[in-house]
């Protein structure tokens, strides 16, 4: 049931912010099933979708009426800390920022009891937020970096008062969605830093994506009507597949094949868990030829941002294999060091599959 706060919603200036944006469509969903509750809930999910909330099945749930992104206690603490990221200060003053500029951080653990009403959001009032700092995704002005770590913050946060207040509707699911989303094709962006945190940014990241799916499939089974499906679920359900390619991979510790049996079977059927099925199983018995051609006829971007680290290890092994025979792949091998879009990496691919090499 959704709660709604008693806090009035102030106006803000984030509609205009996000209509100047051509990256809406891409966080962009549409569920097509009313709210109903569900029994099914996955291995470690109700853990994940606590966000550092202790306990909140054993609370009452906070009603949120903070009408702004940040409480107002909140900002001004961070002004006296100097504590606030770049894109919440006011002229560049590292001391000051204002209610449109300001975000409410994520807190590692806390407790319902100890939190006041006027400090958590109500869901519009996450909403606009979300929508807001969506906005700063491909902003040039600082490095990736940057971004990912304000971006990382905040939304955890918006998942965390969502949780305090237990809310559970459609409009949930959208804004899981978009975050999802979100991590997804940070696992792309940050190969492309050069930061010397990028290696633990990204293993934070792609942690933050399972436990964020994972909240996701709750929200879902949550909100099912019968044996209905959302529209986008068979792509998430997808995405987790794919997490679990490496070898040491398994998100929030789970087994895939029980995950499996507690997918709906209509689920099973579509074209986007195949092709994970697929993508899988190739990989797994080392058929490289079929795992490079499935990933370049049938991946979609935000798969392909999963997938892009095992493509470039796979050719390049091969590579690297080959030139001990054949020298002069070695041009070819330079050319994937550094891929620095998805068309230039399946371009590559499609040199490789062509280039007719035998995998052993």
């Amino acid at each position: 049931m959704e709660r709604r706060g008693r806090g009035r919603l102030q106006p803000r200036n984030v509609s205009s912010r996000e209509s100047t944006v051509s990256r809406t469509n891409r966080f962009a969903s549409k569920p097509n099933s009313t709210p109903k509750s569900s029994s099914r809930v996955a291995s470690g999910g109700e853990k994940a979708q606590n966000d550092g909330v202790d306990d909140p099945s054993d609370l009452p749930a906070i009603v949120g009426t903070c009408p702004l992104m940040c409480p107002e206690r909140e900002r001004a603490q961070r002004e006296r800390l100097r504590d606030l990221a770049v894109f919440e200060r006011l002229n560049g003053n590292p001391a000051q920022s204002s209610p449109d500029l300001a975000v409410k951080k994520f807190f590692r653990t806390i407790s319902t009891k100890q939190v006041e009403a006027s400090d958590v959001r109500p869901l519009p009032v996450l909403e606009d937020t979300l929508n807001y700092l969506l906005n700063f995704f491909d902003s040039r002005e600082y490095p990736f970096e940057v971004v990912h770590d304000f971006l990382f913050d905040r939304t955890r946060s918006i998942r965390q008062d969502l949780s305090m207040q237990n809310i559970v509707n459609n409009k949930v699911i959208r804004m899981y969605e978009k975050m999802v989303k979100f991590h997804v094709i940070c696992l792309h962006k940050l190969q492309r830093c050069s930061s010397q945190n990028t290696s633990s940014m990204n293993y934070l990241n792609k942690e933050q994506l399972a436990k964020t799916l994972t909240s996701l499939f709750n929200l879902y089974d949550a909100n099912r009507d019968s044996n209905s499906t959302y529209e986008n679920e068979a792509e998430f359900c997808s995405f987790y597949v794919l997490l679990h390619l490496g070898s040491n991979s398994q998100p929030m510790g789970e087994s895939l094949s029980w995950w499996f049996r507690n997918v709906p079977s209509t689920l099973m059927k579509t074209k986007e868990i195949c092709f994970s099925r697929k993508i899988l199983r190739f990989f797994r018995i080392g058929n490289y030829n079929c795992f490079l051609s499935t990933i370049a006829a049938e991946a979609s971007y935000l798969q392909y941002c999963i997938l892009e680290p095992y493509v470039n290890e796979v050719i390049n092994a091969q590579i690297l294999s080959k030139a001990r025979i054949w020298p002069s792949y070695h041009l070819l091998s330079s050319r994937l060091v550094v891929l620095s879009s998805q068309k230039e990496s399946k371009v590559v691919l499609k040199i490789f599959l062509e280039s007719n090499f035998c995998f052993l």
